[in-house]
């Protein structure tokens, strides 16, 4: 007797003795004759690129933007840059410049002054200058962590903040004798510290006739009246009565104020024509390959906007708005601290993991941060300011990152996107997608540009809380 046979095609095609028949066609085979329903290709690398989101966009005529502002006396960025080489730390001789007393100088005495510096190293809570003792020397902060103390109405020290890498103190002593600490500076982790007392700084002052005319120069100049901003002040009379002489006055404006001029962020798009002929259904493939493309250069447009040395939020921070986490990681005092450096702050931005970070300290305190709905989605927030996540927020080799706070908006004097629209071939407001021609091996190409830049239009619209650590 015969065997029945299978010819079952997901079997093989191939009889298989001992198997039944099938009563009816296959999955395998019906699906030969089904159209198979696709998705359009997806991207890990897409975000949701809240900082393009949330920036009010100024159109940039001329690709230029001019910040004018009221004349202020505050020059330099009042850090102090420094070379290494294993452990010995060395300042650069140029970045001695951003000292008060030797702004403006750059004679060949920097240099000088640079190899007399004295590296000093400390322990966590080793206490670097006594508040009443006599101030001798100015201390440059290599690495680490320098909390200044003073005493408080209550017995109490009160902390007048923390000085880190690049920051210093003690710079008085250059141009001034017979002063005294008015702080206690304390190590807060351990610390690399170079140390110029004013003998040895004197030394190279008797020696160099330039460098002396200049400090000399330094201390006659008479100290400009300036508010606690550092603007020229606009003298006003005040609570008087009867008819005395009012003062006399106008609004001095900066002699060359910074202009922002747009970057670009670009690529060409290559398609083949047979591809863009013959494989377009259900799908159109060029549509597809520029979406894409598109989202990549919003994602770098964004990256740029917090990263470029330029004109980048995380290098456009003023010194005053730098502050410095107290204990390492982010905790509730901190985003306090942050907050109220300035008289408004509309966003909060972290990386991702930063915004863990912070959850874990606040829910360690018993504190469960609110959330507040913010384009149609609920955002965690700290004190009503929404906490917006930003992964173009480098994280560091050692753990840290940073917290970016910002006021938007020009009626707000904040901090502004700017970009250029109407352009030729515009496909989005300031992106713009231009025919560039087809090849001899029938490859077309298309320019894809947009044109972006922004600008803070005073100090106190953004500010950085550093050294976040993220890890613990």
């Amino acid at each position: 007797m015969t065997e029945p046979v299978s010819t079952d095609p997901a079997a093989g095609g191939a009889a298989t003795p001992g198997e039944d028949l099938r009563l009816s066609l296959s999955t395998a085979a019906a699906r030969n004759l089904a159209t198979t329903t696709k998705s359009v290709p997806q991207a890990q690398e897409i975000t949701s690129r809240w900082l393009l989101r949330v920036l009010p966009w100024i159109q940039t005529a001329g690709g230029v933007y001019r910040v004018n502002r009221r004349l202020t006396y505050l020059l330099g960025d009042g850090i102090v840059t420094f070379t290494s080489v294993g452990s010995e730390v060395r300042v650069i001789p140029g970045e001695l410049a951003e000292l008060p007393a030797l702004r403006g100088y750059g004679g060949g005495a920097l240099a000088a002054l640079a190899d007399r510096f004295t590296q000093r190293e400390f322990a966590p809570g080793d206490v670097i200058v006594e508040a009443g003792a006599a101030a001798d020397a100015v201390y440059l902060v290599a690495h680490g962590k320098i909390e200044r103390l003073t005493p408080g109405e209550y017995g109490d020290d009160r902390s007048l903040g923390v000085i880190a890498d690049g920051g210093f103190f003690g710079d008085a002593v250059l141009a001034q004798s017979d002063l005294s600490w008015e702080f206690t500076a304390r190590a807060l982790t351990a610390a690399t510290v170079l140390v110029l007392t004013r003998d040895e700084f004197n030394e190279i002052v008797e020696r160099d006739a330039e460098l002396g005319e200049h400090l000399a120069d330094y201390r006659s100049r008479p100290e400009p009246e300036t508010n606690k901003q550092g603007e020229a002040s606009i003298a006003i009379s005040a609570g008087h009565s009867g008819e005395p002489d009012l003062p006399g006055t106008f609004v001095d404006y900066e002699l060359a104020p910074r202009e922002y001029e747009l970057s670009v962020a670009q690529t060409i798009l290559r398609i083949h024509t047979r591809v863009a002929d013959l494989y377009n259904e259900p799908q159109n493939q060029l549509e597809q390959q520029l979406r894409l493309t598109v989202e990549a250069l919003r994602e770098r447009q964004e990256h740029e906007l917090v990263n470029n040395r330029d004109f980048g939020l995380l290098h456009n921070v003023d010194l005053r708005q730098r502050i410095h986490t107290r204990s390492g990681p982010p905790t509730p005092d901190d985003l306090d601290e942050l907050l109220s450096r300035r008289r408004s702050t509309h966003f909060l931005f972290a990386h991702p993991r930063t915004i863990a970070a912070f959850g874990r300290e606040a829910t360690a305190r018993g504190i469960y941060p609110a959330t507040v709905l913010l384009h149609d989605q609920h955002v965690p927030a700290w004190r009503g300011v929404p906490i917006l996540p930003l992964n173009k927020i480098p994280i560091s080799a050692t753990g840290t990152s940073s917290i970016i706070a910002v006021r938007t908006g020009e009626e707000n004097q904040g901090v502004i996107g700017l970009h250029h629209t109407g352009l030729v071939d515009e496909y989005e407001p300031g992106l713009s997608v231009r025919f560039a021609g087809i090849s001899d091996k029938a490859i077309i190409s298309y320019l894809v540009t947009t044109y972006f830049s922004a600008a803070v239009l005073v100090p106190d619209a953004l500010g950085v809380l550093e050294s976040v650590e993220i890890g613990r």
